[in-house]
């Protein structure tokens, strides 16, 4: 309760707290309407350190949260109701650290760059550039703690973003770290480059030979979410996806990874794309965190298929895809640990 009581202290004085609860969730929110904001971060914050992701933290009570309660309680043999009742609070209450926000230091990595400042929307026009990096310091800042660029600046008022050693209120999770340039990795053998998003092959390959499944990886499209589950069948993480459309919909059906790679290349084939541009030709598209498929792409033995990351964390679990599986970048980093060749693969309805 003191946490809880803080974190609203300290949201009222950015006005977030009053910018939110004029327009208080609807009946159906995975919190109680009165406890507003400020609880909602609370509860999204501590989810993630359980490995029950919610997608993007920003204090908005929707869908996306409510699918992660529901994941943790059906995991920990609670009553399964997608909502913040107290007795899931408690069985959450271990995991949240100190608060549900922390005071970081921006550091010079985070504000040196280099950065992407334009990228274009057409993923031709993206195969100009020599990298797809972040757009400025705020974004990263704002990926390395699992929220937003809108929420970050509305925690911290008039904040820059811009200089090493401005202290700054953020996310009380643990910090993503982007892989650097020169530490891609691959594992498994991949099928070549033309496939639906594929990544280039053959950058720091760690090995070909298949492991014993001790873990399946599981998406479901009627919760919109990647579940990793144990030999037993208990789901250890949880995480929001977005998957295919009427157009291209998620291939039901048991499959495999067969390959992994770290900050890939993206080679688009507009042939695979049903919305693409005819007049459009074959292009490659350099790594980096706005990559089309963010960090990391999971490769299956279903073909032109993967799971993998994304550049629009906020749209994780609420809108559809070309077909593949998308996460957000820190969930897509979380999930290539169970991620290796062999690894069964569950496309259920």
């Amino acid at each position: 309760m003191k946490i809880l009581v803080a974190l609203i202290a300290f949201l009222a004085g950015s006005n977030l707290l009053a910018q939110t609860t004029r327009r208080p969730p609807a009946p159906t929110a995975a919190v109680d309407q009165s406890q507003g904001a400020a609880d909602t971060v609370a509860v999204q914050v501590m989810l993630d350190r359980a490995g029950f992701s919610p997608g993007a933290i920003d204090g908005r009570a929707g869908a996306n949260l409510k699918r992660a309660l529901a994941a943790f309680q059906r995991a920990n043999g609670l009553a399964e109701s997608g909502v913040a009742d107290e007795q899931t609070r408690q069985r959450l209450g271990g995991t949240t650290g100190t608060t549900p926000l922390t005071s970081y230091t921006i550091r010079e990595a985070d504000v040196a760059g280099p950065f992407t400042t334009n990228i274009p929307a057409d993923l031709v026009a993206q195969s100009k550039l020599e990298t797809l990096g972040y757009r400025n310091a705020l974004e990263a800042i704002a990926e390395r703690f699992h929220t937003t660029p809108q929420f970050l600046q509305r925690l911290n008022g008039e904040a820059a973003f811009a200089k090493a050693g401005e202290q700054i209120r953020v996310p009380n999770v643990d910090p993503f770290e982007l892989p650097q340039p020169g530490a891609s990795a691959e594992r498994g053998r991949g099928r070549g480059p033309e496939q639906r998003g594929a990544p280039a092959a053959g950058r720091g390959r760690r090995g070909n030979t298949e492991t014993t499944p001790e873990f399946t990886i599981a998406v479901t499209k009627s919760t919109s979410a990647v579940t990793v589950e144990d030999s037993t069948g208990r789901v250890i993480f949880h995480a929001p996806v977005t998957t295919g459309s009427e157009h291209d919909p998620l291939p039901v059906g048991n499959w495999k990874v067969t390959t992994v790679q770290v900050m890939p290349k993206f080679h688009y084939n507009p042939d695979l794309f049903w919305d693409a541009n005819p007049g459009q030709s074959k292009a490659t598209i350099q790594s980096g965190p706005n990559n089309p498929v963010g960090i990391a792409w999971i490769d299956l033995t279903k073909e032109h298929y993967g799971l993998h990351g994304t550049p629009e964390p906020a749209q994780i679990g609420h809108v559809e895809s070309h077909g593949c599986v998308r996460l957000t970048n820190w969930d897509v980093a979380r999930l290539l640990k169970w991620a290796q060749p062999g690894t069964p693969v569950v496309f259920r309805e």
